[in-house]
């Protein structure tokens, strides 16, 4: 049975055909994929998104560690083995980036994805020996590409790397916005403003106490996301189709995972158990659980900083954020926090992967898990978005963030909250009667007070000073500042 290939390339060119088990097919004449990758561009044409290009880099990679293993080790021939060698570093350094053609969304369990590598770079290497694409006797996609390899081995290694490769600027990210968030609490150290609990009127605080503890949730984010690369470092390699390593000799196994920690520089380790991680990807569940927290953390202060900036006359207004575009097509002059919008709905994108990658990697069934490239695509989609977007909401966000001193200082003067310093003093019923008669006649707490003669004039100065009331101890005591 003879097909062709409805998406591909070179239409109307020279064809060639190309014959797997299930037939044969034509390809384009000048492209460098073949049978397996045209049969899954008509099977998946899901997303319209190709595979990730972190995911294909570390495809190559591998490829080119087995290779030069199976070089050393005559499995391959060796001129073979150097055209591989070479056909990979043209990859990576940015060649026939086109030619990886299969959907993100793809069944198979990644099988596409690794055929389509092998079937690149099999055609590469053999135009670099002198012959034309789909002379595979020459360099054969499984045979020499693929060999001693499973699509469930080096498919879940291949995102390990792709994904440890994003998890370090996303960290330095959060660390960055970590110190941007420490700058704005030196910065208002001494601003005075209402704090709020359940989006009431609560105790006064620092604006700059605001931002530390968001520096704080930065600070445990940037942690958890730097720590959890030793937990991606254990690789299945050498495992092949179920983690019994059948088809790959064990001088192999040991030494391509030698020879992918020094191309790839990362401190890889051969698992002890290739079975487990092979059909096992709670890993990649428990990274993806860190993003979520880290988006959590994103969401919530983006959300804060819309709250204080909304307005500006009929809102809060405590906080103005930077003006980087117009906000209306119809509403002269109107500005929008659009960088907090747009932290705020890639942090929402980061949590909904995780919900996709929970149920995909318990999805997996026995020995391989079939939903991985759902998994590899909702990982990396969140590991760079989640980057760019932390970086760009630093940037053109929070480091231009200025605190309305008169807005906040008009808020605190009509709230009774400061009522709370009373009750260590006074009750807290006697406390609550002063708030409730201050928010009824528009007075101030002091002037309640005073009004009721319980406070002498010092005694409430010293007592309801707002600067004292926003540190530990009991205001108007000695030794306030212990507990």
């Amino acid at each position: 049975m003879e097909q062709g290939s409805k998406n591909g390339a070179g239409h109307g060119e020279k064809n060639r055909r190309e014959s797997d088990s299930l037939g044969k097919m034509t390809i384009p004449a000048d492209v460098y994929y073949g049978i397996h990758t045209a049969r899954a561009m008509d099977n998946f044409p899901v997303s319209g998104r190709p595979v990730n290009r972190r995911l294909i880099a570390a495809l190559v990679l591998v490829k080119k560690a087995a290779a030069a293993v199976n070089g050393k080790l005559g499995l391959i021939p060796a001129e073979v083995a150097e055209a591989i060698l070479w056909a990979c570093d043209e990859i990576n350094a940015g060649e026939l980036q086109d030619q990886f053609t299969v959907d993100a969304l793809q069944g198979g369990a990644g099988t596409s994805t690794n055929m389509n590598v092998n079937e690149v770079v099999a055609n590469l290497a053999i135009e670099r020996l002198g012959g034309q694409k789909g002379d595979y006797g020459l360099v054969h996609p499984l045979n020499h590409v693929n060999c001693c390899q499973s699509t469930n081995d080096v498919y879940p290694t291949a995102l390990r790397i792709a994904a440890i490769r994003l998890l370090r600027p996303l960290s330095e990210a959060y660390a960055s916005l970590q110190e941007a968030l420490q700058e704005k609490e030196q910065e208002f150290a001494d601003t005075l403003k209402l704090g709020r609990t359940q989006l009431m009127d609560a105790l006064p605080m620092m604006a700059g106490q605001g931002f530390g503890a968001y520096a704080k949730a930065a600070a445990r984010d940037r942690w958890r996301l730097y720590k959890a690369e030793e937990r991606l470092r254990e690789i299945p390699l050498g495992g092949t189709a179920i983690g019994t390593g059948l088809g790959a000799p064990r001088a192999y196994s040991c030494q391509v995972v030698e020879m992918l920690r020094d191309l790839t520089g990362l401190g890889l380790a051969q698992s002890e158990y290739p079975m487990d991680p092979t059909q096992n990807w709670d890993i990649f569940v428990e990274v993806s659980g860190l993003l979520k927290a880290a988006a959590v953390t994103l969401l919530k202060i983006a959300g804060d900083l819309r709250l204080l900036a909304s307005g500006p006359a009929g809102g809060i207004g405590e906080y103005t954020l930077p003006a980087v575009q117009a906000g209306s097509s119809i509403m002269p002059g109107k500005v929008n926090p659009v960088m907090a919008e747009m932290a705020g709905l890639t942090a929402m994108r980061v949590i909904a992967n995780d919900a996709a990658i929970t149920m995909a990697a318990a999805g997996g069934q026995l020995e391989l898990n079939a939903f991985g490239p759902l998994i590899a695509d909702s990982l990396l989609d969140s590991l760079e978005i989640l980057q760019r977007a932390v970086e760009l909401f630093e940037r053109r966000c929070v480091r231009g963030i200025a605190v309305n001193e008169a807005v906040c200082r008009a808020h605190l003067q009509r709230s009774t909250v400061l009522a709370t310093a009373l009750v260590p003093h006074l009750g807290y019923e006697l406390a609550a009667e002063i708030a409730g008669a201050a928010a009824r006649e528009g007075q101030t707490v002091e002037q309640a007070a005073l009004e009721r003669g319980l406070l002498t004039a010092e005694q409430a100065a010293r007592i309801l000073n707002p600067l004292e009331v926003t540190k530990p101890g009991i205001p108007g005591k000695s030794g306030r500042n212990t507990r």
